[in-house]
């Protein structure tokens, strides 16, 4: 739980900053700089996910093992291992994308992304860097690292990027080449965050070695690359499919929208606007979840270790029911709400917040899909079940590909057809990842419990949240105003109701940190007042 909290919290701050990073940024280089921006930061997390996401996952699984077993050496073995391996990988993929800029842009429809794409191409180097340090503090369990240099790369990413956009803008730069300016803002953001992990992992280090140097208990493994590639391998590629799927959605929205009539600018502005709007505020809550599978991977590849199924049962319900508890109420709200989300947030873009609500709105069902997604992922990497995950990405990405490819060039469909693949997507890979996830758990999992009763809750939320805002906004006629006293309503009533169903229950409450220290603070008091009575 105190990883949780300290990576939502992390999560939270950042995803503020993203958003607060986007409004100026908007305004600067409007919808069609911000299409520039977003086809070239798509690709750039593309890339990303091929480099990273299954190396500091492999990290985490192996290093906690590792450390459970107290072998400490073989955990700095398996970290330096990997960090030269992401290192060299992270190496050639900037200068990889530096040197094919131009034909990438070409190929996604929008050759005006070129500056940009050549822009980001160094901060592919420092996120592969960064991402082993990431995973070696996650597999001792601290999460701290992790969230405060997510916390330095944002606000590099606000201060800079904006600053930069707009001193370009005001050169009287093109709109592709400010774009690129804005750019530079992440790349100087990462390579800050880069060098602040390393410089803990360098404390970390002399801080523990005369163990590492006196302990010579443990054998020098010699397959150390071929256990983390034989994890992170499988792991990417699912992680992969994932990621091809945000491709999927640029290169079909920018091509279909030109084959049913739409111009290439018109095309831009309309991916400018879902990539944006909507997708941040969507994406928002799926990354307040990624937390709880962070924190869950550590926890329990060691009960897997030692083979403490009970352990093993508890970690994968208790992941369930809070990512559930956090993504029922959130998927609801965005569906209801989005055109009040986005104009509290964007306020000042009424053409933009046109062209997204719906959009969002559309994807707002997806997010719980999205969440247990992670979440199902995490629990079968944890049980070593690597494959498993890569066939349910690679049925969705066929599903996405293919409804995407049909409904985003119908007349009547059109952009509207990007959100709804991706609910199609999402809804295959959860039913299936479920499905292999109650055959890995020792005595299967109480999937439908963990879901129905944050469901009943949200649903009492969200009912009485609309019994606020309609009054609200006719006294005040203002739907900013409306929405956020449905908000407040919402928020309230939802963290009551999930008492009362038992979708939150008092020992969350209990181990977190802060409460921690109350709840023993009541118990010595009682303890000392039973004491003056005797």
């Amino acid at each position: 739980m105190t990883g949780v909290l300290l990576l939502s919290a992390s999560t939270v701050i950042v995803k503020v900053i993203g958003l607060a990073y986007k409004i100026p940024l908007l305004s600067i280089l409007g919808a069609e700089g911000m299409g520039y921006f977003n086809s070239a930061y798509e690709i750039y997390a593309m890339l990303c996910v091929i480099s990273t996401a299954g190396m500091p996952t492999a990290l985490s699984i192996l290093i906690s093992g590792a450390r459970e077993r107290g072998d400490v050496l073989g955990a700095e073995r398996i970290y330096r291992t990997s960090f030269a391996v992401l290192s060299g990988l992270g190496l050639v993929g900037s200068s990889g994308l530096c040197a094919l800029a131009r034909p990438v842009a070409a190929a996604i429809g929008n050759p005006d992304a070129y500056y940009c794409i050549l822009a980001v191409s160094p901060a592919l180097f420092f996120a592969c860097a960064s991402g082993a340090v990431r995973g070696y503090f996650q597999g001792c369990r601290n999460m701290l690292p992790t969230a405060l240099s997510q916390l330095a790369e944002a606000l590099g990413k606000l201060l800079l990027g904006v600053s930069l956009a707009a001193w370009a803008k005001s050169r009287g730069m093109s709109v592709p080449a400010a774009s690129a300016f804005a750019v530079l803002g992440l790349v100087i953001g990462s390579a800050v965050s880069t060098l602040y992990l390393l410089a803990l992992k360098l404390a970390d280090k002399r801080k523990n070695k005369v163990l590492l140097l006196d302990d010579s208990r443990f054998e020098r493994g010699e397959h150390t690359l071929t256990n983390v590639l034989r994890i992170a391998f499988p792991i990417t590629l699912g992680a992969s499919l994932l990621g091809a799927t945000r491709v999927i959605d640029m290169t079909l929205i920018m091509r279909r929208l030109q084959d049913i009539g739409i111009s290439t600018a018109a095309a831009n502005e309309i991916y400018g606007s879902y990539t944006t709007l909507a997708l941040p505020v969507f994406s928002l809550v799926p990354a307040l979840a990624t937390p709880i599978s962070e924190s869950l991977i550590p926890r329990l590849s060691a009960a897997v270790e030692t083979g403490e199924t009970g352990e093993q049962r508890a970690a994968v319900e208790k992941s369930l029911r809070l990512t559930a508890l956090i993504a029922l109420p959130a998927s609801m709200g965005i569906v209801l709400y989005s055109k009040q989300i986005l104009g509290l947030i964007f306020s000042g873009q009424t053409e933009a917040i046109a062209i997204a609500s719906p959009l969002l709105s559309a994807l707002g069902a997806s997010v719980l899909f999205s969440c247990l997604i992670t979440a199902t992922n995490a629990i079968l990497q944890a049980y070593r079940r690597v494959m498993l995950p890569i066939a349910s990405m690679a049925v969705g990405a066929i599903v996405k590909t293919a409804s995407a490819y049909f409904l985003i060039g119908s007349v009547g469909v059109g952009e509207l057809g990007a959100p709804i693949s991706t609910l199609l997507c999402n809804v295959t890979v959860v039913g299936i990842n479920i499905f292999f996830v109650d055959r890995a758990v020792p005595r299967g999992t109480a999937t439908a419990k963990a879901l129905i009763r944050p469901f009943f809750a949200s649903i009492v939320a969200i009912v009485l949240s609309a019994l606020a805002y309609v009054p609200v906004l006719n006294i005040t006629e203002s739907e900013s105003i409306a929405f956020i006293a449905a908000l407040v309503c919402a928020c309230a009533a939802y963290f009551a109701f999930a008492l009362l169903f038992g979708a939150l229950r008092k020992e969350d409450l209990a181990n977190l940190p802060i409460i921690d220290k109350i709840i023993d603070k009541m118990r010595e008091r009682r303890s000392d007042k039973y004491k003056n009575k005797e």
